[in-house]
């Protein structure tokens, strides 16, 4: 191994502990025993560990700590399956650079009843990743409005770094796929008022008018994210029309299920006698029979993105650009979408 080139990772490999506990030994926080610090200062030597000097210029009163704050509609926590693939790169991502991570209670869990922001200063978090929560809560327009480092995901603020996905281009060439396939009555039970679902959208109305297809208003139905009797109750409402749509999207693969549960209670086929579409790309949807048409989102890139981004900011707060980062997702035509004629 070259000299000065060693990497916390290379000595918490050699130690057999995190390298989290790399992190503090190294700092002298005093969380972590004398012993296993001397052990780990004395192996860092002996590889031949120099911290680059930008970096120990930098303030010292560091937890190496970072706070998430994830707090979703229909409080599944991380059975979500979208999000907890995020989470799970984001933590990756953040205990490569010698960071942990902890969550900022929400609701009936909170310390003392304490706002989300003093929660972070009482934790001291050296940052904040915020997802999945309602953005228009006034605690978390005091979170990212204080000096806390912060990112987002898929929501964008005021001179704050975000990572979104690229949902007006996700649900552009998943609208385009259905109508090459034929589809011209297509409806759509839409998520909860959020500006990934404006962005989805505004970008499904789009992409049909540029095709000189208009969409009878009955056939748009708002249904809460993630909830498949929710999706189940509006597929009922669409199938009951007097003329019913090919073709149903839906705000997510998981509430997805809740509309094919529907279909099938009827007695309908999928796609041959009506064809669905989820969101997400989540691995259970690629599972089923027939493979759900979706979107496939790049949750390790938008998850490795923003712990990334999150600690350039915490290091490097005067040269770090606040800048939004869009990743696009890949169609999965699936086989849930017939052909038509």
């Amino acid at each position: 191994m070259s000299k000065g080139k060693v990497s916390l990772k290379d000595i918490s490999e050699a130690c057999g502990v995190s390298v989290a506990t790399v992190s503090k030994a190294l700092n002298d926080h005093s969380d972590i025993g004398q012993e296993t610090k001397e052990r780990i200062k004395e192996i860092a030597d002996k590889l031949g560990y120099h911290p680059n000097a930008a970096a120990k210029a930098l303030k010292t009163n560091r937890t190496n700590n970072i706070g998430v704050l994830f707090v979703d509609e229909a409080n599944s926590g991380l059975t979500h399956d979208y999000f907890n693939h995020v989470l799970d790169s984001f933590k990756r991502t953040a205990e490569e650079n010698g960071f942990d991570i902890t969550f900022i209670n929400g609701g009936k869990a909170r310390i003392n009843n304490m706002s989300y922001l003093s929660h972070a200063i009482y934790r001291n978090f050296d940052g904040v990743m915020i997802a999945c929560v309602n953005f228009s809560d006034p605690e978390v327009d005091e979170l990212v409005k204080s000096s806390i480092p912060v990112v987002t995901i898929d929501h964008l603020f005021n001179n704050r770094i975000a990572i979104v996905s690229d949902n007006v281009k996700g649900m552009s060439e998943l609208t385009s796929y259905v109508y090459e396939q034929g589809h011209r009555k297509i409806a759509y039970v839409h998520g909860l008022e959020s500006s990934v679902t404006q962005s989805r959208l505004s970008s499904f109305y789009k992409t049909l008018q540029d095709y000189g297809l208009s969409v009878p208003d009955e056939y748009v139905v708002s249904s809460p994210y993630r909830n498949t009797d929710a999706a189940f109750d509006a597929t009922q409402k669409l199938l009951d029309l007097p003329d019913p749509p090919t073709c149903i999207f839906y705000p997510d693969d998981f509430a997805a299920f809740g509309g094919i549960n529907a279909i099938r209670q009827r007695g309908l086929r999928i796609p041959e006698d009506i064809s669905v579409v989820g969101y997400d790309g989540i691995e259970l949807a690629r599972r089923i029979s027939p493979i759900l048409t979706t979107i496939v989102q790049d949750t390790v890139k938008i998850g490795s993105l923003a712990a990334s981004k999150l600690i350039e900011l915490i290091n490097n707060p005067k040269g770090t650009l606040i800048e939004q980062i869009v990743v696009n997702g890949t169609l999965e035509k699936g086989q849930s979408v017939a052909k038509i004629d």
